[in-house]
């Protein structure tokens, strides 16, 4: 029945991208490589399109859809029984505390109380002796309180710099990939001087590097991981750490962006090819990254509200595109070259992003160098009046 066809499209994108936010929590489970399955879930998602081309080459082939889509909705079964199975009841914490069991046979984890092992961690980390060699010994009735206020509420984290510019920075470029992803069949035509099967071969190539994002994805990992194991420096966190890490895959994404759109506003049929590399790797690294960074800056707690957010006000911002489809077709007169020009120009924009991390991460390693010099210059009577 026709009228299926909407539910069923709205259960696709609705129940799509749930099923991403809730695997990606399972990179918690394993701490030197966090961001590599992170961003290997997004590089699968990313790649989804690859059943779509099987789908077709068995269509062409013979096999029915219905078939074909009841084998897919038979695969589907597989995530219900695994979410029941394996999955837990709560969020997965981070870092993972010591005994922490999950799947059939969790037992203990049954009267495992998240929010309580967090609470206790962080009774724990504000029990521990400070830069001055003495205990911070804190009342019991006031634990509680203060261990409330570490928890950087979900206002303050929407309202930080480190999410408007990891906003724009998502913004940008996706309102690239999209208005490049819109206009191309029209612009291989018109390179392609309406050659139907140059066309063809050109489209073909672009949906086969599509296929890759599941390879590309994990390199964006590695690099956000790739500080894991290493000693870290007098007093770092190891938040601070994955931001000293992050700040050079935000980068690298930035500048491929750069590079993919360069490519993509010089006229010349043969430099696709290079094109459509650039475009998978940017696109890979660009969600992946964009997951991975906010599971590194902020709170655990906030990660599916914060990454709900920011998917959504940037779709928002990418509406943009069909302003500029209309100003292709209608002024521009199919030429896309004025409008990559601007968008080009205004990618530019998103290395504000990395070297506002890199200045935070200098920043702070500034302040951690400075605290042993401010403790050696205290008068030892005034530290013994305050003991």
């Amino acid at each position: 029945y026709s009228l299926m066809l909407f539910p069923a499209l709205s259960c696709i994108a609705v129940g799509g991208i749930l099923l991403l936010m809730t695997n990606m929590q399972v990179g918690n489970l394993f701490a030197a490589h966090r961001s590599t399955i992170i961003t290997l879930y997004n590089g699968a998602f990313d790649s989804s399109s690859a059943v779509f081309l099987i789908i077709k080459v068995l269509y062409e082939q013979g096999v029915s859809l219905r078939a074909s889509f009841f084998a897919l909705s038979f695969c589907s079964i597989i995530h219900v029984a695994r979410t029941f199975l394996l999955m837990p009841r709560t969020h997965l914490p981070y870092p993972l505390p010591r005994c922490y069991t999950y799947g059939v046979n969790c037992g203990p984890a049954d009267s495992y109380n998240v929010e309580q092992v967090e609470r206790t961690r962080e009774a724990e980390t504000t029990l521990a002796p400070d830069f001055s060699g003495r205990d911070e010994m804190m009342r019991p009735d006031k634990t509680q309180a203060e261990n409330t206020e570490k928890v950087v509420a979900f206002r303050s984290c929407v309202l930080s710099w480190f999410f408007l510019w990891h906003l724009l920075w998502l913004s940008i470029m996706q309102l690239r990939h999209y208005l490049f992803i819109g206009t191309l069949n029209s612009r291989l035509s018109r390179l392609a001087r309406n050659d139907p099967i140059l066309v063809s071969q050109y489209t073909n190539a672009f949906a086969m590097t599509q296929l890759c994002g599941v390879v590309c994805a994990p390199w964006n990992g590695l690099i956000l991981d790739r500080h894991k194991g290493r000693p870290r420096a007098a007093g770092e966190t190891e938040q601070d750490a994955d931001l000293r890490s992050s700040y050079l895959s935000l980068f690298l994404t930035s500048l491929q962006c750069l590079l993919f759109s360069v490519c993509a506003s010089i006229p010349l049929l043969p430099l696709q090819y290079l094109t459509f590399i650039l475009q998978v790797l940017n696109r890979s690294f660009l969600y992946g990254g964009n997951a991975a960074f906010i599971s590194i800056a902020f709170p655990a707690c906030h990660f599916g509200k914060l990454y709900g957010l920011v998917m959504a006000l940037s779709a928002v911002i990418s509406l943009l595109q069909y302003p500029c489809f209309a100003l292709v077709k209608g002024a521009l007169r199919g030429d896309p070259f004025y409008v990559d020009i601007t968008l080009t120009l205004l990618t530019v924009l998103v290395f504000i992003h990395p070297v506002y991390i890199f200045i935070h991460c200098r920043r702070q390693a500034h302040i951690r160098e400075n605290i042993p010099q401010t403790e050696a210059h205290i008068d030892p009577s005034l530290a013994q009046a305050e003991l």
